[in-house]
Order: C-alpha cells, then sequence, then structure tokens
C-alpha cells in the first residue's frame, strides 16, 4: 500500500457544515479522482457526498445506494459524472469491475470502500469521519489523507490547507 500523507484534519460542528464541506471539496476534485469515506452509520458520509454533488452540479437528488450499490449522476455541463457508490457490500475489489465503472472519466466517491483502493487507481483520498460515539454532540472529526502523486504534492497541500481553513 501506497503511503498516504495527511492533508486536513475538520471539526465538522453540524450536518450544514458538513453539506458546506463537500460543495468546497467538489471544487478540489477532477474526472479520475477517487474518493474514499469511511466512517461508522449516521457520521455523514452521504451528507458529504450530497454537497459534492451540489458543488459539482449533479442533475437530480444524490441518494444513498446502499440497495442498488452504485450510483451515477450526470453533470450539467460535463460529461464526467460522479459515481456514489456503497462498497458494504461488495467482497473484493474484483466486484468493481462488475459495476463498469469509468474511473478515469468520473468523479468517485466510495463509501466503505478502505482497502479497495490501492487495486482501483495510484491516488485516491481517504476521508475518515469520526463522530462522539456518546451522542452527546454532533461535532465529527474529519481527517482527509491524499495517496499517491496526484494528492502528495505541495499544490494540493496548500488547496486543502485553504479548504479547512475555509470552514474554521
Amino acid at each position: 500500500m501506497t503511503e498516504g500523507v495527511l492533508l486536513a484534519n475538520l471539526s465538522i460542528s453540524n450536518e450544514d457544515v458538513m453539506h458546506e464541506f463537500g460543495i468546497a471539496l467538489a471544487s478540489l476534485l477532477n474526472p479520475g479522482d477517487l474518493v474514499l469515506l469511511t466512517g461508522p452509520l449516521g457520521a455523514g458520509k452521504t451528507t458529504l457526498t450530497r454537497g459534492v454533488g451540489e458543488g459539482l452540479g449533479v442533475i437530480g437528488t444524490v441518494a444513498s445506494p446502499t440497495f442498488v450499490i452504485a450510483r451515477t449522476h450526470k453533470r450539467q455541463n460535463s460529461d464526467s459524472p460522479l459515481v456514489h457508490v456503497d462498497a458494504y457490500r461488495l467482497g473484493s475489489p474484483a466486484e468493481f469491475d462488475d459495476l463498469d465503472i469509468n474511473f478515469e472519466k468520473s468523479i468517485v466517491l466510495v463509501e466503505w470502500g478502505r482497502g479497495f483502493a490501492d487495486q482501483l487507481t495510484d491516488s485516491w483520498l481517504d476521508i475518515e469521519i469520526e463522530r462522539d460515539h456518546t451522542g452527546a454532540s454532533e461535532v465529527r472529526t474529519v481527517t482527509i489523507t491524499g495517496f499517491g502523486e496526484r494528492f502528495n504534492s505541495d499544490a494540493s497541500r496548500r488547496h486543502f490547507a485553504e479548504l479547512a481553513g475555509g470552514l474554521a
């Protein structure tokens, strides 16, 4: 597995800020990017993805792909779709082949995808969302780690530092 580089640690205070984070993240994503979302049920993975969808100008509503495994969302003014995958029920990276995703042309967000990426692409973002397990707070801690050449650059570090600063 490739060594990752910490790009940002964020404290997200509520669902609206998680959505805003998704909108801001969308501005940093390009066709060919893979983003893995890790966190417990109710952490905000789909809320984040809805924000990314809004930021990318997807047509229609971004809904959880839990029962269909993958949803492809066309975008306004772009031939590069957003593909939202729930890998919870996938048993191996080989099962991604059955989903027929054009990784080079799409922006792909995968919930529960950790452990799959190093066999899918050379560069990816890993976004881990942790929540207060006591239920006393809605605050989420978000850790963004970049893997591979695409995200291991001074420019990438600068862009993610700006993103984190904009949400503070």
